[in-house]
């Protein structure tokens, strides 16, 4: 039975895109470590970009294995299509997601404004992410620890 005012003994799933993995894998990283110790197992499932991440994350959240579920992608102008349409798609799926099944879902889906494949452009994406990372850990850990207490009454 999970303690309903620690994260101890929790288990996150992480849904990380392999576009661009080398970004996107310092946010997995970021978050690991930012867990570390903290009693949150964490699994991570790949998939091939940004848009397959909804139906895995609902898959994840229907099977009643995890408390929670994260996902992480960058998702930059690849000049075929709008990556904003793609990112705010995917981000409205990761919502619904949550509502409809009422597993807690954490969004690192991300959009530049501007991202050039040029090594300036890659590390600093790659730094930002890692602070990413730390961010949805916090997030994850201060919501799970939240889970089961009363809820506030509204006016």
């Amino acid at each position: 039975m999970h303690s309903p005012t620690r994260p101890d003994g929790r288990r996150l799933a992480v849904v990380a895109a392999r576009w661009h993995a080398d970004i996107v894998d310092s946010a997995v990283a970021s978050l690991r470590d930012t867990l570390a110790g903290t009693g949150v197992d964490v699994t991570v499932f790949e998939v091939p970009g940004a848009f397959e991440i909804p139906l895995q994350v609902r898959r994840l959240a229907l099977s009643g294995e995890y408390d929670a579920v994260a996902a992480c992608a960058l998702v930059v102008d690849g000049g075929i299509y709008r990556h904003d349409f793609v990112a705010g798609s995917v981000v409205d799926a990761l919502m619904r997601v949550q509502l409809e099944t009422d597993v807690p879902v954490f969004s690192a889906v991300l959009t530049p404004h501007q991202f050039h494949d040029h090594e300036e452009h890659r590390a600093y994406f790659t730094r930002h992410f890692a602070i990413k990372g730390a961010e949805l850990a916090h997030a994850v850990t201060a919501i799970l620890a939240s889970e089961g207490q009363p809820e506030l009454a509204t006016t």
